[in-house]
């Protein structure tokens, strides 16, 4: 095995997006297409216009999107915790969205746990060679870089020593300190056991299911998310519930009047992961609905009318984002939040969210069950 290798041709996954293409911002999902684009698989695409803007849609990402559950979900765990956007917390099987994504892709794979004894190590490492030097094939790993959350491994340096790739946190303070960069942009990361909760290997290409097998497994599964109130494992309240969680916590004005500017920064970013969930999320449920109504015309109606409410529950978000300041993360955004007035006119938005959710989860009911 080469010293060194790297799969240049694999593109970047960043939270800022490529222009003209439609925003892709939970992190999993956009590892899976980059890998899905690189290995030559092929999904429709799609023009669209949003917000005054034309995008070209990513059919990829956005069957990840459904597949996965990750269009569909929402979390929130009593107090206030960053952790609440992890999509390992949607169900009681943390690699339930990893499972789905990968055979509803056609291909199997291996989840490695690190080892960090010496042995455990240097099994990691050769294996991370062996499936970039040898077998040309990107990997996909949990931390590295930043939170826990996926990134892309697409190359090593220095016999394993260094690990290459894209996150989406890389150009983050303070997740981007003493990070070094190749020339084409990519991570270089040194001492990344340590960092790394577990790393995915892509194995065989097994070809994909039968598309209606894929949309009534995932609809199937949508419907699981937003319907099942508490998720024991994490200790936290799930799908619909998870709706008046999140409002219930806006309204406890003592959290925000005793909080510091460090621990409101805290509280307006979990605030704000919640509305870029439910945003981006029912948006491409919107689109990924639109796409099995095409391919399956017999659910057409009611997925149909269940994507439009997905749409609307997006723009209901946009409403949110404006009232707390807009879009961003400063002390001025967390400010804003601060204020009860702005966040008692913030909770009708999210129990409308709610509503509209529970409609559109009776309507795809409906489609399995006609």
């Amino acid at each position: 095995m080469p010293a060194r290798a790297v799969l240049n041709s694999v593109r970047r996954v960043t939270f800022d997006g490529e222009p003209g293409r439609a925003p892709e911002v939970t992190p999993f999902a956009g590892c899976m297409a980059a890998c899905l684009d690189f290995l030559g698989e092929e999904y429709w695409t799609r023009e669209i216009e949003a917000h005054g803007r034309e995008y070209r849609l990513n059919g990829a990402y956005a069957y990840m999107m459904g597949v996965t559950g990750c269009a569909f979900r929402l979390s929130w765990k009593p107090g206030w915790h960053p952790d609440n956007v992890d999509i390992r917390n949607m169900s009681s099987d943390p690699e339930a969205p990893i499972f789905r994504a990968f055979n509803a892709a056609g291909y199997s794979y291996r989840l490695l746990t690190p080892d960090t004894t010496p042995d455990g190590i240097e099994n990691m490492r050769r294996s991370v060679m062996k499936n970039i030097g040898v077998r040309r094939m990107p990997l996909l790993a949990f931390g590295v870089v930043g939170p826990p959350e996926a990134c892309l491994i697409t190359g090593y340096d220095e016999s394993g020593e260094v690990l290459i790739g894209w996150s989406y946190f890389q150009d983050m303070p303070p997740f981007n300190e003493g990070l070094e960069t190749e020339p084409g942009g990519q991570f270089r990361k040194r001492d990344w056991p340590a960092a790394t909760e577990s790393l995915i290997v892509w194995g065989d290409r097994l070809g994909r299911p039968p598309l209606v097998q894929v949309y009534l497994a995932a609809l199937t599964w949508a419907l699981r998310i937003i319907r099942t109130p508490v998720i024991a494992r994490t200790d936290r309240q799930s799908g619909l519930a998870a709706y008046s969680a999140w409002a219930a916590h806006l309204l406890r004005d003592e959290d925000f009047a005793e909080a510091s500017p460090e621990q409101l920064r805290v509280l307006q970013a979990v605030h704000d992961d919640a509305v870029g969930t439910v945003a981006e999320g029912r948006w491409y449920a919107s689109q990924f609905l639109q796409q099995v109504a095409e391919d399956e015309p017999e659910m057409a109606e009611p997925l149909l009318s269940a994507a439009e409410l997905y749409e609307a529950e997006h723009d209901l978000m946009w409403k949110v984002w404006c009232l707390a300041g807009g879009l961003g993360r400063t002390d001025a955004h967390a400010q804003k939040l601060s204020e009860p007035g702005v966040r008692r006119e913030i909770v009708p938005l999210i129990e409308e969210a709610r509503e509209l959710d529970a409609r559109a989860a009776s309507l795809i009911k409906s489609a399995l069950h006609p």
